[in-house]
């Protein structure tokens, strides 16, 4: 098994429910909780059960109220017209703390934040500038370039991709690691895998302009596989499952998910494909800052996952473990301690 951090996101999730008020919150054993502290949670316009971090966001919001006895309820977005009436909705609920998850609640989180500075914020990322709203953040460019110099090494082409939903940076920062990843596979083994779909110099590339559309996930997989990538990375919340599809259908190209271990949290159809995946451990986050908030002690420095603190890094690889030699597990085990060492520093204009 690689011995790289694994940061395995909860999959249990819990009915949604929309809601006016608080009510007062369960008793519970732990002698830190306040009988009538809660949280809300609103999504971003991907929906709950989005196999990234809505779904990994509300698992540490559900393990914070099961450890710390708070009362926990999110609100769902399921369109882009959800989002400022779900923020709205959780803040007159009354609870001392909201979480909101995406740049789509950028906006509304930082007018909310200004409106109610007696209410404490937090957002998935992105970085809200405010005395109430604490960012939480993945330096994913670190372990996206673990992931890029295992895409090399496994290639049976020599042609490796990626791909987005987005241009924007919380999604780029994957694509920089990636492609730095396969040119220091390059730069060590005198190979010339390529990489597709990113150009890192230009911050330009290949992007399906939304995250929910499974079937351009399913037609970009298949034009990048047409042109020779046998291990692809998406970057594109739900678009990443038409990914998984087409490389299933393919037969002999595999997968590497983002933000939670696809291996537990995709359809166990798709476990044949997937390599690993390049986690932000949004989970033991959010359980923490719930807990320093309930303890009196929020500020609003950001959090910062990185690979020193778990708070990202690549998960288990599964069914394909026997596809990774010991010698090229070294090597991604040695590029590990040299990144937390700060001797190999990655780099991205889209770095936290």
């Amino acid at each position: 098994m690689p011995t790289l951090p694994r940061a395995l996101a909860a999959t249990g999730l819990a009915g949604a429910l929309f809601l006016t008020g608080c009510a007062s919150a369960p008793e519970a054993d732990n002698s830190n909780s306040e009988s009538d502290y809660c949280a809300r949670m609103v999504t971003n316009s991907g929906g709950l059960e989005d196999r990234s971090f809505n779904q990994s966001s509300w698992a540490g919001l559900e393990q914070a109220q099961e450890d710390l006895g708070i009362e926990a309820e999110v609100l769902v977005s399921t369109s882009a017209n959800d989002l400022q009436p779900n923020v709205d909705q959780a803040v007159e609920s009354g609870c001392q703390f909201v979480l909101t998850v995406g740049f789509e609640l950028a906006d509304s989180t930082a007018a909310a934040a200004e409106a109610n500075p007696d209410t404490h914020f937090a957002i998935v990322d992105e970085i809200v500038e405010a005395d109430n709203v604490k960012p939480i953040v993945f330096d994913t460019a670190q372990a996206s370039f673990l992931a890029g110099y295992l895409a090399a090494g496994v290639s049976q082409t020599g042609v490796v991709a990626t791909f987005g939903g987005g241009n924007q940076p919380p999604v780029t920062l994957f694509m920089d690691g990636f492609v730095d990843g396969v040119a220091k596979y390059n730069e060590t083994h005198g190979t010339q895998v390529r990489a597709l779909g990113w150009d890192k110099a230009a911050q330009d590339g290949l992007f399906t302009g939304d995250f929910e559309n499974v079937n351009l996930g399913r037609t970009t997989t298949q034009s990048l596989i047409d042109q020779g990538a046998d291990v692809i990375l998406p970057v594109a919340g739900q678009v990443g499952e038409g990914a998984a599809a087409a490389a299933l259908e393919a037969g002999n190209v595999s997968i590497i998910w983002v933000d939670n271990d696809g291996y537990e949290t995709l359809d166990e159809s798709f476990r044949p494909i997937l390599l690993t995946s390049v986690i932000k451990n949004t989970t033991d986050a959010i359980i923490e800052i719930v807990g320093d908030d309930v303890d009196g002690d929020f500020t609003n420095e950001p959090f910062v996952g990185t690979l020193e603190n778990e708070g990202v890094g690549l998960a288990p690889y599964h069914d394909l473990e026997s596809r990774v030699s010991p010698e090229l597990q070294a090597e991604l085990d040695q590029l590990e301690q040299d990144i937390i060492a700060g001797t190999l520093v990655i780099e991205s204009p889209s770095a936290p």
